[in-house]
């Protein structure tokens, strides 16, 4: 297998760092998103939508959105469950896995996709082209206060996102954070203490530099 990706990619990282908590060694192969060469006739062959991450299997089949990639990354390496192992446990991860991607990392995606000057044009990623709204910007801003706000609450009640253990949900929420901190400028209020604490916690494993 092979998953082409991006090393500045969130999207990217977000399947890195389930890599690494897996223990699942595959080829990683660089798509350099600056030079454009996810536009190129020979990665639209393989993705269509010319946005990483795509993991291709050894059939030649290729697999994009990163809840597919790590649903099948999943099924075919069982051991370490990271979707939960109970029926009520993978449907509360999902749940929370689908709520911090909507709820946050469409949010600081949105805001930075809005306001970036090198993405003017490309407010939207993917093969069509769409104009920056900057409106959109404080909106998303908000947002991403309120998700901080609310995965705070959830994290006085539970140690992971998804629950009792280190799940998707956390891998998902942590990549946000860091994107909202970095890119979004949205770093945690430190009256958030519950999400630090999972922050810290969750920076501290070995697969967060993935």
């Amino acid at each position: 297998m092979k998953l082409y990706q991006s090393s500045g990619s969130p999207s990217s990282r977000r399947v890195r760092i389930f890599l690494a908590e897996k223990g699942i060694e595959l080829d990683l192969v660089p798509v350099d998103l600056g030079a454009k060469e996810q536009f190129t006739a020979a990665y639209q062959a393989i993705n269509p939508r010319s946005v990483v991450p795509t993991l291709v299997l050894d059939d030649g089949s290729s697999i994009a959105e990163v809840p597919a990639i790590l649903r099948y990354l999943e099924d075919t390496h069982p051991p370490l469950p990271l979707h939960g192992s109970s029926a009520k446990g993978k449907a509360l991860v999902t749940m929370w896995e689908r709520r911090a991607e909507l709820e946050g990392f469409a949010s600081v995606m949105e805001a930075v996709r809005n306001a970036s000057p090198g993405l003017k044009g490309r407010a939207i990623a993917g093969p069509h082209d769409y104009e920056q709204i900057p409106a959109l910007v404080d909106r998303s801003r908000q947002r991403i206060s309120n998700f901080y706000v609310d995965l705070n609450h959830r994290l006085t009640e539970v140690p992971f996102v998804g629950g009792q253990h280190f799940s998707v949900a956390d891998i998902t929420a942590v990549v946000t954070v860091d994107f909202a901190t970095k890119a979004g400028k949205q770093p945690i209020p430190e009256e958030l203490t519950a999400l630090r604490r999972w922050y810290d916690g969750v920076a501290a494993r070995p697969s967060f530099n993935a």
